[in-house]
């Protein structure tokens, strides 16, 4: 039988306008699907069974190379890069391996995530046995006492051993199958496939958000150990400042506004020191929280500082948006959706049904299982819906938007990955240049401040030289650890921007 296939979308990626291909609304519709449906549903009962509705065909995605990916791949020569689905492994760190694989087995969205997609399967295997017969077994024993007033008893009760009780024991199966002539099942048993299989792809993206999600709060504790310490080192020079200048102003060396401004550096750099703290409480509560524990829990295992992880080497292709679960994930629900364009459209044609019962019915017991008491039942059934005020032709003009409606959600899908991967490609370039020039101002600066103190003790500067060195000093000290974990969380958004994690 030939298919009747209701045109959809083009499905390109090229980015060039869309052009679409509408399904005939005319009222006449109804009329001709009737007289091809009558040929159908004869061609159909011999060759057993067709598929209306359009086939799938993915859409083709058509990428230039990244603009960004070149400063990328331009980074210092280090190691090979290290394995997408475990990229982590790259950092060096095994805190963060440890971490990471600690939230792959204890986080709770991952589990919802693949409790979901269990949900999914078994609803795909649901749709596939609708394909078969179904079987029922049954046993029953009706027992009655009748009226007298009933018409039978008034007739039964003239008779010799007339009884007004009786029963009635059945036993037998039951068997009933819908004969896919016009694939509206198969289609339904497609869609329910390519969903469940969009269900695993979001399980996957879901572990691959948890793992990046990780690796950003262990490099955000990472970084905010450092600037504490930086803070903790910057209030013991203000305060030793402090006493120098209180000193001097003791021996009459010193004016009363230079101790006074030594107290407000102090104050300054002090007031840092709780910010950061509760900055690295709140990385600590969201990576115990990543972990599947209580707030306060597990992370503490990190409160002894370490150094922030070197970045690795990383290659950054258009290719690897294929592999993005989202993107997998945003196809599936379009061949779904495409689907149920075809599940759609056999609701036109009629629906055959074989039903059959075998069982034994009788009086007594012992009489039940035997040849005079066994009665067969077999019946063909035919279900066609001529005639519903375009109930039909308004589902399956839904289902041909909902298809349209799918493949640009992909096409969008697809675009946000792009621009994920170029931002994220550009953003740890310009934070590695950032953090490269943040180190070489420190070294300058700490010259400078060096310079300064000696010559304020011998008298050559007055003390707000020495306090404008001090707070460059700070504020490069503090933007270093800073621009580094900031350039690592970049480096983790491409790794995830680049569908790695699994």
């Amino acid at each position: 039988m030939r298919r009747r296939a209701l045109p959809t979308a083009e499905k390109s990626m090229t980015f060039a306008p869309l052009r679409f291909r509408l399904a005939d609304p005319t009222p006449g519709r109804r009329r001709q699907v009737g007289r091809e449906a009558l040929v159908a549903l004869a061609a159909g009962l011999s060759l057993a069974s067709c598929e209306v509705g359009p086939d799938y065909s993915p859409p083709v995605i058509a990428f230039a190379p990244f603009h960004n990916a070149e400063a990328v791949e331009a980074r210092a020569a280090r190691e090979p890069p290290p394995p997408l689905d475990r990229w982590w492994t790259g950092f060096k760190d095994p805190e963060l391996t440890r971490v990471i694989e600690r939230v792959f087995a204890e986080n709770l969205n991952l589990q919802a995530s693949m409790a979901r997609a269990n949900q999914a399967r078994a609803a795909a295997k649901a749709a596939g046995a609708k394909l078969g017969p179904t079987m029922d077994a049954t046993a029953q024993g009706t027992f009655e006492r009748l009226s007298l007033e009933n018409p039978i008893a008034e007739l039964g009760r003239a008779s010799p051993g007339f009884e007004r009780d009786g029963a009635l024991y059945d036993v037998g199966g039951a068997a009933a199958w819908e004969v896919d002539l016009f694939g509206g099942l198969r289609r339904g048993e497609e869609a329910a496939q390519a969903e469940a299989e969009a269900a695993e792809a979001a399980q996957l993206g879901t572990r691959v958000m948890v793992a990046a999600e990780a690796a950003d709060a262990y490099l955000q504790i990472r970084g905010d150990q450092a600037r504490l310490q930086v803070a903790e080192r910057q209030v013991a020079t203000e305060r030793q400042l402090r006493d120098l200048v209180t000193l001097r102003r003791a021996r009459g060396m010193g004016a009363d506004r230079e101790v006074a401004q030594a107290e407000a550096l102090l104050a300054q750099a002090e007031g840092a020191v709780p910010l950061l703290r509760a900055a690295l409480e709140a990385q600590m509560n969201r990576l115990d929280v990543l972990m599947g524990a209580q707030p306060g829990a597990d992370a503490a295992e990190l409160n002894d500082a370490a150094a922030l992880p070197a970045i690795p080497r990383i290659l950054a292709s258009a290719a690897d948006l294929r592999r993005r679960p989202d993107v997998i994930a945003a196809e599936r629900r379009l061949a779904a959706a495409n689907a149920r364009i075809g599940a759609a459209i056999a609701e036109y044609y009629p629906k055959l049904s074989l039903n059959g019962v075998l069982g034994n019915e009788a009086v007594e017991t012992s009489h039940l299982i035997t040849p005079s008491t066994f009665q067969p039942l077999g019946g063909v059934g035919l279900r066609w819906r001529l005639f519903d005020f375009g109930r039909i032709d308004a589902e399956v003009e839904g289902a041909d938007a909902a298809s349209r409606e799918a493949l640009l959600n992909y096409r969008s899908v697809v675009l946000r990955a792009a621009e994920e991967v170029e931002n994220a490609c550009m953003n740890l370039v310009q934070l590695e240049a950032h953090a490269r020039a943040a180190a070489a101002q420190i070294k300058a600066l700490t010259r400078a401040r060096d310079d300064s103190e000696e010559a304020y003790k011998g008298g050559l500067i007055a003390l707000t030289d020495v306090l404008d060195a001090d707070r460059q000093l700070l504020a490069a000290e503090d933007d270093l650890p800073r621009t580094q974990t900031d350039a690592g969380r970049a480096a983790v958004s491409l790794f995830r921007a680049s569908g790695g994690g699994w």
